[in-house]
């Protein structure tokens, strides 16, 4: 007789093909509480893993179920190892009235009480709601399959109150999520790929390896252009800098996608690379791409990850509405990130970073093990052109159209020699080494190397 197959949405199928050779163990007998918790193999790591059962009440939480996620965080905070939480809940149990609002309290202080100290991943599969919402909000990482949905009132409740009417996918699933909120880092293309996330983010959160400096070189300037003008994807370059054949994942790809965040490996070791992308917007920062980079960096802190900064910024992005979207206040939160941080952190400027930006990008000033420049790179309060514009307005007003644009070349070649390039930065200490593209990779991977191994004491508040 065959064994009846069980329903796509039980926790234990689910369970099996995340853990290796699809075995598991449970930490607590399994109820009809809506929840399990159990401990298993990832790529290797011992893990432990709770997951919604949606075959019961649509994976309502209520006391006996928090009490799951509680005691499964107690495991994990015990054996010092990751914790993946696999969601696809309808929020609070309605027959536990306000209880289960307590209880879900008591399952957010447990992953408020983590934070920072073991690696917290999310895994959304179905509609997660209310109390269900915040739990995934407080972790780490946030993966997002193609029918995960995430919002604190569904639609129903929605058009009740509001009078809009909105359907479950756009108010909470991957098109919400992918530009307009920042709350999921990835947006999965199939429930596979997701599972896959999962496996090789808690690889690179668990099993960061150990840097071998005596990395391959390769000449990254071809990935780069002479032009300062000319846009270009960054993604390229960073392929290249990072190793080959092994697990990468990009966090929150198109959510301010001028900043790019990514975990992968440099000589065996797991590294974070954020890098400003002038493929959008010029790269330039702004009020998203702050806070975005600000969060990331206190992630990779927070677990002892070293960080590669690579900076091609010609500063903030200007505006009335970046003003009233809070880019001060966001882009705070990158300076006071940067600043805290204790981890080895190396900075690579390719072609220029300018201002307020060449500061925000992990700047000596803010603590950087290492600054490095490419030998063309150019450090300055703002680009020659504009620079000079604003110094000889008056004599390039007085001069006639015609003899303009050639006066404005001439004059931004002479302030180029006198305060841009990268010369004056050496001079003053802001740049420590110039180093040709050619041995990029090897140069950093030594930094990292010889650097102390720290990890910040702090926790990963959700920015």
């Amino acid at each position: 007789m065959s064994t009846p197959k069980l329903d796509e949405r039980d926790p234990e199928s689910r369970i099996a093909r995340l853990v290796d050779a699809g075995k598991y163990e449970f930490l607590i007998p399994r109820t009809d509480c809506g929840m399990i918790a159990v401990t298993g193999d990832i790529n290797g790591n011992k893990v432990v893993i709770f997951a919604s059962d949606a075959t019961i009440k649509s994976g309502a939480l209520g006391v006996d179920g928090s009490k799951v996620i509680v005691t499964a965080y107690k495991a994990a905070m015990g054996a010092q190892v990751p914790i993946v939480g696999i969601w696809h809940s309808g929020g609070a149990r309605l027959s536990d009235g306000v209880a289960s609002l307590d209880a879900f309290g008591e399952v957010f202080q447990s992953m408020i009480s983590a934070s920072g100290r073991i690696p917290q991943l999310s895994l959304v599969l179905g509609p997660t709601a209310g109390g269900g919402a915040y739990g995934p909000a407080l972790t780490d990482v946030v993966v997002l399959a193609p029918e995960g949905r995430i919002f604190v009132t569904g639609p129903d409740v929605v058009k009740s109150v509001t009078g809009e009417d909105i359907d479950m996918a756009l108010l909470g699933g991957p098109e919400a999520h992918r530009k307009n909120s920042g709350l999921a880092h990835i947006i999965a293309t199939t429930e596979q790929e997701a599972f896959d996330d999962i496996r090789d983010l808690t690889t690179l959160f668990a099993n960061q390896g150990f840097m071998d400096p005596q990395v391959k070189d390769s000449d990254l300037s071809t990935l780069v252009p002479n032009s300062k003008v000319r846009t270009y994807d960054v993604h390229p370059l960073i392929s290249a800098l990072l190793d080959t054949g092994t697990e990468c994942v990009e966090l929150l790809s198109m959510w301010a996608p001028n900043m790019t965040t990514i975990l992968g490996r440099l000589g065996g070791a797991t590294v974070g690379v954020l890098a400003n992308n002038p493929a959008h917007i010029a790269g330039v920062l702004d009020a998203a791409a702050g806070e975005k980079a600000a969060r990331f960096v206190r992630t990779c802190d927070a677990f002892g990850i070293p960080l590669i900064v690579i900076a091609d910024v010609q500063g903030f992005l200007p505006g009335a509405g970046q003003e009233w979207e809070g880019a001060v206040r966001r882009g705070a939160k990158l300076l006071h990130a940067f600043g805290e941080a204790v981890v080895p952190r190396v900075t690579l400027i390719t072609r220029r970073a300018y201002g307020g930006a060449y500061v925000a990008m992990n700047s000596k000033a803010l603590g950087a093990t290492k600054v490095l420049a490419w030998p063309q790179a150019e450090v300055s309060v703002m680009g020659a052109v504009a620079a000079v514009r604003v110094l000889h307005r008056r004599i390039l007003a007085d001069l006639p159209a015609e003899q303009r644009e050639s006066m404005e070349s001439e004059l931004a070649a002479e302030h180029e020699k006198i305060s841009g390039g990268v010369a004056r930065a050496v001079e003053i200490g802001a740049v420590d080494e110039i180093i040709e593209p050619s041995r990029t990779r090897s140069a950093i991977a030594a930094i990292i190397a010889d650097a102390p191994h720290r990890r910040g004491a702090h926790g990963n508040i959700p920015l």
